[in-house]
C-alpha cells in the first residue's frame, strides 16, 4: 500500500467531486471514506487507475449519503449525473484546495487542521495524535472549519500568503503520534510549488529544507537540545541543502525578495559554513535587516540582535536589544499570557554572558527557563543557569 501516493492523489480526487456540484464538506468526508476504502481493498487488488478508482468511489459514497437527507427529486438528478467509470479529468485543483484551506475567515489552528485533511489526506486521528488533543476535539474543529467554508466559491482566488503561513505552522509543529508534519509540511510545499510558480512558494521550500536538514543533530541522545553552535555539522542532511540552496538561488534570481526568502538566505548562510565560527554573521545582519524592513516584526528585530552581538560584539547586540525594547509596545513582546516572549530573555541572558556580566545571564537564563514553552527548552535553560553559577562560585 503506497500511503504517499493515496495522499497526494487527495487534493485532485477532493477538487473533482466538488466541481462536479458536491458540497465542500461532504465532498471531504467522501474523500476520506475512499481513502479508508483503498487501505482495505488495495493490497490485495491494486487498480490500475488509482485516482480514477478514488473518483469513482468517493462519488459513490456521496451519493450514499446525499439519499440519507436530500429530497428525492434531487437524488435523482444526482443519479442522472453520475459518469461512467474511467479515467478521471486531468484537471488539477489543488491550488484552489489550498486557498479553500487556508480562507481568512478561518483560525490558524483551524486552517491547519483543514490542510492536513483535505489536502494532506491525514485522518481526524492522526492530526489530533500529531497535535495532542482528543480526537473528538479535532473533529469539532474539522467539521466547524468545514461550515465555515461551505460557502465560499471554489474557483474564488486566494491568498498565497495565508497558504504559506499555514504550511509554516505544520512545519514549525515537527512530529509528535505517527505523523511527522515537518516532513508532511515539506511534501504540502512541494505539491504547492508544483502547483503554483510563485518566489515566495520557493523561498519557504527553501527555508523547510535547510531547516530539516539540521533536524538530526538538534538533539542529544538524551533528548536534550543542542543549539546551533554546538551542532555536530557532519550530521547535517547534505542533500537537503544542496536541494534548498538551489531552488533559494532560483527564487532569488527573480528578483520578488519575500519574507520566506530573506529567512532561507539566513539559513543558507549557517548552512555554508564548515564550522560556527566561520559563519557569516555581517551578511547575515544584512539579511536580518532585509527581514526587518518586510514585516517589521519584533521577533525578527531580536533575532537580528542577536547576529549583531554575533557580528559586532555582545555590547553592540545588547545595544541592538535595548532598541528594540524602547521602540516596540510591550503589548508586541509578550506572549497571549501576558507572560514576556521566553526567547527575549533568553537572548539578552546569552548577550550578557558573551559581555561578561555572568550574575545577570545566570538569573536571566533562569526566568528563561520558568517562560519556557516545552520541557525540552525549560531544561536546557535551566542547565544554562546552572553552569554559569557554578563558574562563579569556583
Amino acid at each position: 500500500m503506497d500511503e504517499v501516493l493515496l495522499r497526494s492523489l487527495t487534493p485532485s480526487v477532493l477538487g473533482i467531486l466538488v466541481r462536479r456540484g458536491a458540497d465542500f464538506a461532504a465532498a471531504e468526508d467522501a474523500v476520506q471514506d475512499a481513502l479508508v476504502e483503498a487501505v482495505r481493498v488495495w493490497p490485495a487488488d491494486p487498480p490500475r487507475d488509482a485516482k480514477g478508482w478514488l473518483v469513482t468511489v468517493a462519488w459513490r459514497r456521496f451519493l450514499d449519503a446525499t439519499r440519507a437527507d436530500t429530497a428525492r427529486r434531487r437524488r435523482e438528478d444526482l443519479l442522472d449525473e453520475e459518469p461512467a467509470p474511467g479515467p478521471a479529468p486531468a484537471v488539477d485543483d489543488t491550488l484552489q484546495l489550498y486557498f479553500l484551506c487556508a480562507h481568512p475567515s478561518l483560525t490558524p489552528s483551524s486552517a491547519v487542521a483543514l490542510t492536513l485533511r483535505a489536502v494532506g489526506g491525514l485522518t481526524t486521528r492522526q492530526i489530533a495524535q500529531a497535535y495532542l488533543v482528543p480526537e473528538a476535539t479535532m473533529a469539532q474543529r474539522i467539521s466547524r472549519a468545514k461550515r465555515t467554508v461551505s460557502g465560499v466559491r471554489f474557483d474564488q482566488p486566494g491568498d498565497v500568503a495565508t497558504v504559506l503561513r499555514v504550511l509554516y505552522l505544520v512545519f514549525n509543529e515537527g512530529y509528535s503520534g505517527d505523523v511527522d508534519l515537518a516532513a508532511e509540511a515539506i511534501r504540502l510545499t512541494r505539491q504547492l510549488a508544483a502547483a503554483i510558480d510563485h518566489p515566495e512558494v520557493a523561498g519557504l521550500l527553501a527555508l523547510m529544507l535547510l531547516h530539516h536538514a539540521r533536524r538530526a543533530a538538534r538533539t542529544a541522545p538524551d533528548g536534550s537540545l543542542v543549539p546551533l553552535a554546538e551542532q555536530d555539522r557532519g550530521r547535517w542532511d547534505t542533500e537537503a541543502i544542496a536541494e534548498g540552496v538551489a531552488i533559494l538561488q532560483a527564487a532569488l534570481a527573480r528578483d520578488r525578495l519575500g519574507e520566506f526568502q530573506a529567512q532561507a538566505a539566513i539559513a543558507a548562510l549557517h548552512a555554508d559554513a564548515r564550522t560556527a565560527e566561520e559563519t557569516d554573521w555581517v551578511q547575515i545582519v544584512e539579511w536580518y535587516d532585509e527581514l526587518v524592513r518586510l514585516t517589521d516584526s519584533p521577533v525578527v528585530r531580536l533575532n537580528r540582535a542577536v547576529a549583531v552581538g554575533e557580528a559586532d560584539g555582545p555590547r553592540a547586540g545588547l545595544a541592538a536589544l535595548a532598541a528594540l525594547d524602547a521602540s516596540s509596545p510591550s503589548s508586541r513582546l509578550r506572549s497571549s499570557r501576558g507572560d514576556p516572549i521566553p526567547r527575549h530573555t533568553a537572548v539578552a541572558a546569552y548577550l550578557h554572558e558573551r559581555a561578561g556580566d555572568l550574575a545577570t545571564a545566570a538569573r536571566l537564563y533562569a526566568e528563561a527557563a520558568q517562560q519556557a514553552p516545552n520541557l525540552a527548552e525549560r531544561d536546557h535553560l535551566t542547565r544554562q543557569a546552572a553552569r554559569l553559577n557554578a563558574r562563579r562560585g569556583h
